[in-house]
C-alpha cells in the first residue's frame, strides 16, 4: 500500500504571545525573515529595512511576553538575527550593518532585557554584509575600506572584504562571554553566510567577481577545516583552518595553491540556498535542485515540476526522512532523495509559508516529540507538519503484544524442544516471569516510583548517550565524540546476547573505528600485558563465553558477518598483530565446554587462521605463532615442519623443548623429526647439545640406532674413509657417541646386556694391561724368503721375539 503525505496542525498560533501581530506579518508583505529557536518555543520574524513597524517580534508559546522592536525612519534596522543555542535561558542576538550587535535575553520575569552590546567593527570605516550564526559562534563577513597602497593595485575593491568569527558564551545568570576576533579569510570577495549545525558554507553573491563565483566554501569549525569546493568543475580541495590555532588564509594566496580551481566557468546561478544537516542544498533557475555535501561532493536530487519565477531565495527547500520538501509559491513538492523520483505534490491554500528549522536534539518536550519525523511549516493559518502516515486500514500491533512476540523469538532460539512458542502460551505459563512483568509495567500495574527505581540506571546511561549524540550532531569535539560513542556502543552490545542484528552492528562499529572499539573490548576483558609477552584477564566467565561463542562447525558466518571472536582477530590483526597470538592462547585458557574453545567445533586457533587468509597467504610469523601457542600436536607438529623447511633448526629444537613432562609424546615426536634430519645431513651439528636434551629419557640405544639406520641415506657404492668433494658429510661415530651417552645417561643397568652395543657406553677409562715385550730381532730377507711376499722389496720387517 503506498504511503501519503498528510500535513496536519499542530497550532493556530493562539497559544503563543501576541498571536495578532504574529498573523499580521506572517499575512503581509513584503517577505519576512523567519527564525525558530532551538527548542522550538519562540518564533523570531525580521522585517527588512524600511518596511513598516514593528520590524522585529519574537512570539512565545506558552507563558511569556513578545518581544517587539520598532526603528523610526532614518534609523536601520537591524541586518540580521539569530537565536543563540543556550540551555539555561532563550537568547537572541541582533546584527546591524555598522557592526553592532545586541544580545538580548529572557529575563527572569515577563518580558525580554539588554544583556550586552558589542561592535564587530570597531575600527570604524567598514560594514557588515553578511552575518550567521553557528553554535554559539557568530561567523560574518565585512567589507573594509582599502588602504591607499591597496587602492593602486587593480581589482582591489573586489577582494576588500574579510570573513571574521567570535564567539558568544553565556556567562552566569544575566551575562555574556565575548570572544575575540579571529579572522578566517582575508582579500575576499563578498560572499554570503548560511549556517547549519555543523558547517559555515559561504556562498557566492551577486556582487561577487564573476572569475570566483562558481567557487564556495565550507568550513567546519568542529573538525577545523575549510573545504573550498567548485560544484560546476566537481572539483574540492581540504585545507587546515582552526582559528583556536591562529590559522587564517589569504583567499588570493588560497586559490592560487588549489589547482584547477581558476578554470574558466559561469558563476553559479541559484535562486535558494538552505542549509542542512546532510550539506547544503541549492535551487537553480531551471528547477534543479543539489546538494553540496560537507566534503565538498556535489550530486544532482531531482527536478521540480516548476521552475522558479519569484524573487531569489523566495522558495524553502528542506529535508526529512529521505524526502526532499520545497515550498515554491503555494505549491509543496516532495521528491525522493535517492532517485529525485516526485513522490506527491500538493497545492497549499498561501503563497507565504516558510519552512521552519529541525529542533535541536535533547530539547524537544512533550508536546514536540510528535513533530519529529516530518517538517514544521509555518503561515498565517498555523504551524503545520508534514510527513509520511501509514495508510488507513493498517493495525499496529500493542505494546503488550511486542513483548510477548519478541519474547517468543528470544526464547525460541534457546529451546531444545521442537514445538514453537506462541504469545498466548507466554501470558499463562508461569515459567517466562520476563515478559510478563515487562508487560505489567507497561500496562501501568507498577508504580512510577517502583519503575524509576529499578530504571535509574539505564536512564542515567540513555539520558548520557542522548547527550552525546547531540554533541555530535553539533559538530563539537567529532573524534573525541564518536570515540566515546563507540566504547558506549560495544559496552551495551556486550551485554546482550550478540545474536542477528546486535552482531551485525558490532561488526560496522569494527569496521568504522576499530581503535574505540578495541579499547572498549580491553575494557570488558579487563586485558593486561603480564611482562613476558602474554596476557591475564579478570573478566568474569559469562564474558568469555559470548567472544568465544561461535557458528555451527562447517556454516559461513551470515551475509560476511563474523562472530565476535573472529571480529576480535581481526580487529587485533588491523592494529597490534604481535597480540593476536598471547589473546589466542588466552582465551583457549578461558574456554569451558560448548564455548567454541573446548566444544565440537573448530578450535581457537583455526578460527584465527581463518581470519588470517587461506593457507599460503599468511603471514608466516603470525601462523606460525598461532599453530607453537595452540598446545595440540597436529599443530606443532605442522609448525616444527614448517620451521624445518625453513631450516631454522634452532626454533625447532626450542619448540620441542618447551613442552615439558606433561607432553612427552609430542616431545618424542619431534626429536624423531628432527633425529631424521641429523641423519640425513650435517646442519644440525651445531645444535647437537639441544637435540641430546630432546632426546626423551626412556630412549634406548638399540632404539636410536635403529631410528638412525631408517632415515640414513643409501650408498650405493663401497664406503671411503672420506666423502667425496661436494658431497654431503657422513654421520661419524663422534658425533653419533655423544647421543648414544645421552640415552645410556641414567646408568647402566644391572643385568645381563640388553643391548648388542650397551658396552660401547661403558668401558672403565683404564686400558687392559701391555703384553710384555722381548728384545727385537731384525731378520733378513736372504734368511727368511718365506717373508718376502709379505713385505717389499728394500724395507725391514719388526717382529717381536716370543720365543
Amino acid at each position: 500500500m503506498k504511503r501519503a503525505a498528510t500535513l496536519r496542525l499542530l497550532s493556530d498560533l493562539s497559544n503563543f504571545s501576541g498571536a495578532a501581530r504574529l498573523r499580521e506579518l506572517l499575512a503581509a508583505g513584503p517577505p519576512v525573515r523567519v527564525r525558530c529557536s532551538p527548542d522550538g518555543r519562540h518564533l523570531l520574524l525580521l522585517r527588512p529595512p524600511g518596511a513598516p513597524a514593528p520590524q522585529l517580534l519574537v512570539a512565545v508559546r506558552g507563558p511569556g511576553k513578545e518581544l517587539e522592536r520598532a526603528w523610526p525612519v532614518g534609523h536601520p534596522s537591524p541586518l540580521d538575527a539569530f537565536f543563540l543555542p543556550w540551555p539555561m535561558r532563550p537568547a537572541l542576538v541582533l546584527v546591524w550593518e555598522s557592526g553592532l550587535a545586541e544580545v538580548w535575553g529572557a529575563s527572569v520575569g515577563p518580558g525580554w532585557r539588554l544583556l550586552q552590546s558589542t561592535e564587530l567593527c570597531p575600527g570604524g570605516g567598514s560594514r557588515v554584509v553578511a552575518v550567521a550564526a553557528a553554535r554559539g559562534r557568530l561567523v560574518w563577513c565585512e567589507e573594509r575600506q582599502a588602504d591607499a597602497k591597496d587602492q593602486l593595485v587593480p581589482w582591489s575593491a573586489t577582494f576588500s572584504h574579510c570573513v571574521c568569527v567570535r564567539t558568544l558564551e553565556p556567562s552566569g545568570e544575566a551575562g555574556t562571554n565575548l570572544g575575540r576576533t579571529d579572522i578566517l579569510l582575508h582579500h575576499c570577495p563578498p560572499f554570503g553566510l548560511l549556517a547549519s549545525r555543523k558547517d559555515v558554507f559561504l556562498v557566492p553573491t551577486a556582487n561577487t567577481w564573476p572569475g570566483v563565483g562558481h567557487i564556495l566554501l565550507i568550513w567546519s569549525p568542529g573538525k577545523g577545516k575549510v573545504m573550498v569546493a567548485a560544484p560546476s568543475l566537481g572539483l574540492s580541495h581540504s585545507k587546515s583552518l582552526n582559528p583556536g590555532r591562529g590559522d587564517t588564509w589569504d583567499f588570493r594566496t588560497l586559490l592560487r595553491g588549489l589547482p584547477g580551481l581558476l578554470s574558466p566557468r559561469q558563476p553559479l546561478t541559484v535562486h535558494t540556498w538552505a542549509p542542512t544537516l546532510q550539506g547544503l542544498l541549492l535551487l537553480d533557475y531551471r528547477g534543479t535542485v543539489s546538494l553540496v555535501q560537507s566534503h565538498g561532493g556535489t550530486r544532482a536530487v531531482g527536478t521540480l515540476q516548476e521552475a522558479p519565477v519569484g524573487l531569489a531565495g523566495s522558495a524553502a527547500l528542506g529535508m526529512f526522512h529521505s524526502t526532499l520538501a520545497c515550498v515554491l509559491g503555494s505549491t509543496l513538492e516532495l521528491l525522493d532523495m535517492g532517485s529525485g523520483q516526485l513522490l506527491e505534490r500538493k497545492v497549499l491554500s498561501t503563497d507565504r509559508v516558510h519552512l521552519l528549522e529541525p529542533l535541536a536534539p535533547g530539547t524537544e518536550d512533550e508536546e514536540e516529540l510528535e513533530t519529529r519525523g516530518g517538517l514544521r511549516l509555518l503561515s498565517a493559518l498555523g504551524l503545520f507538519r508534514v510527513s509520511w502516515e501509514a495508510p488507513q486500514g493498517l493495525e499496529l500491533p500493542s505494546s503488550e503484544d511486542l513483548v510477548f512476540e519478541e519474547a517468543c523469538e528470544y526464547y525460541q532460539r534457546r529451546s531444545l524442544r521442537g514445538a514453537q512458542l506462541t504469545p498466548e502460551e507466554l501470558r499463562h505459563n508461569s515459567i517466562f516471569r520476563a515478559p510478563q512483568a515487562l508487560a505489567s509495567i507497561l500496562q501501568g500495574h507498577v508504580s512510577p516510583s517502583t519503575l524509576l527505581i529499578t530504571l535509574k540506571a539505564e536512564l542515567r546511561d540513555y539520558r548520557n548517550l542522548e547527550q552525546l549524540k547531540a554533541q555530535l550532531v553539533a559538530g563539537d569535539d567529532e573524534e573525541a565524540g564518536w570515540t566515546q560513542l563507540a566504547e558506549q556502543e560495544v559496552a551495551r552490545l556486550l551485554r546482550t546476547e550478540l545474536m542477528g542484528d546486535q552482531l551485525a552492528q558490532l561488526n560496522t562499529i569494527f569496521q568504522a573505528l576499530p581503535t574505540a572499539a578495541w579499547g572498549a573490548i580491553l575494557r570488558a576483558l579487563q586485558l593486561q600485558p603480564d611482562g613476558n609477552g602474554r596476557l591475564r584477564s579478570q573478566a568474569p566467565p559469562d564474558v568469555w563465553k559470548k567472544v568465544l561463542g561461535g557458528t555451527a562447525a562447517g556454516k559461513e558466518p551470515p551475509n560476511g558477518i563474523l562472530p565476535l571472536f573472529e571480529l576480535l582477530c581481526q580487529c587485533l590483526c588491523r592494529l597490534e598483530p604481535r597480540w593476536l597470538p598471547p589473546f589466542v592462547e588466552l582465551a583457549q585458557q578461558q574456554g569451558g565446554p560448548g564455548w567454541g574453545a573446548g566444544g565440537p567445533g573448530l578450535p581457537l586457533y583455526r578460527r584465527a587462521l581463518a581470519v588470517l587468509g587461506e593457507e599460503g597467504t599468511r603471514p608466516e610469523a603470525l601462523e606460525l605463532e598461532l599453530l607453537l601457542g595452540s598446545g595440540r600436536p597436529k599443530a606443532v607438529l605442522q609448525a616444527v615442519g614448517q620451521l624445518m623447511q625453513k631450516e631454522q633448526w634452532e626454533r625447532a629444537l626450542e619448540a620441542g623443548l618447551a613442552f615439558g613432562p606433561s607432553s612427552p609424546l609430542l616431545r618424542s615426536e619431534i626429536f624423531k623429526l628432527l633425529l631424521a634430519e641429523f641423519a640425513r645431513h650435517r646442519r644440525l651439528d651445531a645444535h647437537l647439545p639441544l637435540l641430546c636434551r630432546l632426546c626423551p629419557p626412556d630412549l634406548a640405544p638399540a632404539e636410536l640406532l635403529l631410528l638412525l639406520r631408517t632415515h640414513l641415506p643409501d650408498e650405493s657404492e663401497p664406503p671411503t674413509p672420506f666423502s667425496q668433494p661436494g658431497a654431503e658429510p657422513p654421520l661419524t661415530v663422534g658425533l653419533l657417541r655423544v647421543l648414544l651417552e645421552q640415552t645410556g645417561a641414567q646408568g647402566r643397568p644391572s643385568g645381563p646386556v640388553l643391548s648388542l652395543y650397551e658396552d660401547i657406553l661403558w668401558d672403565q677409562g683404564t686400558p687392559p694391561p701391555t703384553p710384555p715385550r722381548g728384545p727385537v730381532i731384525t731378520f733378513q730377507t736372504s734368511d727368511h724368503p718365506v717373508l718376502e711376499a709379505w713385505a717389499p722389496s728394500g724395507q725391514d720387517l719388526c717382529v717381536t721375539d716370543t720365543g
